[in-house]
């Protein structure tokens, strides 16, 4: 791995594809993210997510809604995989989501909030999601004039529709409860 400069894509690709760990690798302004498998919670969270996304999707053939791991290149020095996607496919496959969602875990919490977020806003990605299992709380954010604005929140029981790829209500404890 080279030391005295960022990696690059190919340097990333090389890296990520010779390991067979079990972690999550991404490449951020040319630095080398790891990070372990995700929680339980955050699994149970992924899929809830990912089954009301797929239940309320208005156009299965025009959205496609992914889930990690699938690598989204947002610049020559950075490609990252969030959690969850929401992709506009009327043109074929797109380069970036309509939509990127992110499952906070205590190992990934700086990295979602601050690093991927600057990110997914300097690329163009529309609509940015956070989900905190722990709190649980649930922000939605809408790219405006080149900055993320919020555009839905929801603590704990409260329920919230967000109107945008497309109407969802949600209800972040119901993510997180048992059963």
């Amino acid at each position: 791995m080279p030391m005295s400069r960022p990696l690059t894509l190919e340097d990333f690709e090389a890296i990520r594809d010779a390991a067979d760990d079990g972690h999550r690798y991404e490449l951020i302004d040319g630095s080398l993210i790891v990070t372990p498998s995700p929680t339980w919670l955050h699994q149970v969270v992924s899929s809830r997510l990912l089954v009301l996304l797929a239940q309320t999707i208005p156009e299965p053939d025009r959205y496609a809604v992914l889930h990690a791991p699938y690598d989204v290149r947002l610049s020559d020095t950075s490609t990252v995989q969030p959690d969850l996607m929401v992709f506009d496919t009327s043109d074929g496959e797109p380069r970036l989501p309509l939509l990127a969602i992110e499952i906070l875990s205590p190992s990934t919490r700086h990295i979602d909030t601050g690093l991927k977020w600057s990110r997914f806003a300097a690329a163009g990605i529309q609509h940015f999601w956070i989900v905190d299992p722990d709190a649980p709380t649930f922000t939605a954010w809408e790219l405006r004039e080149g900055r993320y604005v919020v555009a839905a929140e929801a603590v704990g029981d409260q329920s919230v529709t967000v109107p945008t790829p497309w109407p969802v209500t949600i209800s972040p404890a119901s993510l997180t409860q048992a059963g």
